[in-house]
């Protein structure tokens, strides 16, 4: 089937934008940390039940297990964790456009490590899509109560949470090169080797709460998190590392950095937000650059 990898990875920015939207509601209603946490342990567990029920090959080599289990440390763990921090100090509108930045990363350190050679159409087809996307982003405005500002220390954050995303790629696609894997079996690899990390660090903080007691006492809070687990880490986690299998890691990256595009329709609908014309016309250029990229 032709255009496997950039379909796979367009589902994936559909399947991350849907994500948003329900982890966020999730969030104010029990907070970030407690969301995270169950986000992680309910995909592990949705991965972990799918491989047995379906009887999908678990044959890896040991090889390609460290480059997976690297893959989500650097990815899922530092990457997202920088990501959040950067959130903190600079706010999500430009947090989203720094984290831009790692789709050029993504095909740098692809050309170094994977021999990736994108052609001259590739290489405008990203130019053009982020540069649609960027025109989104910084035209979405904080909460008129917003503190945020731009800090040497929160854009330092964005770039690390930017190389994150970009490198983790790159191993992922390191144990695909290797041999076939099946998307479920790799996406659990790098999702229960996060969670080992993730969740000690986080029962250990400070401002840990029993997720059970949180989730008891807001059930909505508990439904908007078990449709994000199953949409964003279990099903578009799944989908990125297909897309990353089956075309070039820039180009993947790329099309998977859409999510603001995509989130559009969305706000209207979910938010009742109006657009503006430059989002209209920063989807529009995005798209454009979308279509060079199926057309390379």
């Amino acid at each position: 089937m032709p255009f496997v990898g950039e379909i796979a990875a367009l589902t994936t920015a559909l399947l991350w934008s849907g994500t948003s939207i329900v982890f966020t509601e999730a969030s104010i209603r029990v907070g970030s940390l407690t969301v995270n946490l169950t986000r992680i342990v309910l995909a592990s567990i949705y991965l972990f039940l799918t491989i047995i029920f379906a009887g999908l090959s678990i044959d890896l080599s040991i090889t390609q297990i460290i480059n997976l289990v690297i893959s989500g440390i650097i990815g899922l763990v530092f990457g997202d964790g920088f990501l959040f921090k950067a959130f903190q100090h600079i706010g999500a509108r430009l947090s989203m456009l720094i984290m831009s930045l790692a789709p050029p990363i993504a095909t740098i350190l692809a050309l170094f490590f994977l021999d990736e050679i994108l052609s001259v159409w590739g290489i405008l087809g990203i130019i053009i899509t982020i540069a649609g996307v960027a025109m989104v982003v910084l035209n979405r405005e904080e909460k008129p109560t917003s503190n945020y500002s731009i800090s040497r220390i929160g854009i330092f954050y964005g770039l690390l949470g930017a190389l994150g995303q970009g490198a983790g790629l790159i191993f992922a696609k390191l144990a695909f090169n290797e041999g076939p894997i099946n998307g479920f079996t790799a996406t659990f690899v790098r999702v229960f080797s996060s969670a080992l990390i993730i969740i000690p660090f986080a029962m250990l903080g400070k401002n840990f709460k029993n997720p059970i007691k949180l989730y008891m006492k807001d059930r909505k809070a508990l439904q908007f998190t078990l449709i994000g687990s199953v949409i964003g880490p279990y099903l578009g986690i799944t989908f990125s590392l297909i897309a990353v299998a089956n075309t070039y890691v820039g180009i993947a990256s790329t099309l998977m950095a859409t999510v603001p595009i995509l989130m559009l329709p969305m706000v209207k609908y979910y938010y009742r937000e109006n657009l503006s014309w430059i989002s209209i016309f920063g989807a529009m250029f995005a798209v454009g650059g979308v279509a060079i990229l199926f057309l390379k």
